[in-house]
């Protein structure tokens, strides 16, 4: 099964309910040692800090064509508590309700989890803005593209 690391970052200008985006930078090791990486991005109109921090891994996790171990490294503690602490297997248990009520972003948790469904996945935090080169390069990815002139509807929720 192909190894493959999936960077990813969110960012939303004037959160909520501002500009935002989302960067990923895909990466493995090829058969004769070489590495190839493939970057993503893309900017919406009105959007969450949380929506594109889903949307990264979701855009990550779709591009690939199949099967794979993915570690997916993140600086959002929102992505990677719910895999790594449980809290998607007790929403869904719950009907998607948590603690303090509904589930937000329930749409892109729900793409999330179908585009995972052939991944063997492993999600690790670091901490953004901390000189993490693959981290830095997909926050400058997010960032470009929440300030792009050519930005995609957001059609969920919160």
């Amino acid at each position: 099964m192909l190894e493959v690391t999936l960077y990813t970052d969110g960012a939303a200008r004037g959160n909520p309910e501002g500009p935002g985006g989302y960067g990923a930078v895909l990466q493995f090791v090829d058969s004769q040692g070489r590495l190839h990486e493939r970057e993503l991005s893309a900017g919406y109109q009105k959007t969450t800090n949380n929506r594109m921090e889903l949307m990264a891994v979701i855009a990550g996790l779709e591009a690939l064509n199949k099967p794979c171990r993915v570690e997916v490294i993140s600086d959002s503690q929102y992505v990677t508590n719910a895999f790594n602490k449980g809290w998607l297997d007790g929403w869904q248990k719950k009907n998607w309700k948590g603690a303090s009520g509904p589930v937000k972003n329930v749409d892109l948790w729900k793409r999330l989890l179908a585009a995972a469904a052939p991944h063997e996945l492993h999600f690790t935090w670091v901490k953004g803005h901390a000189g993490h080169p693959e981290n830095e390069r997909c926050d400058k990815l997010a960032t470009t593209a929440a300030d792009g002139r050519e930005l995609l509807v957001d059609t969920g929720g919160q």
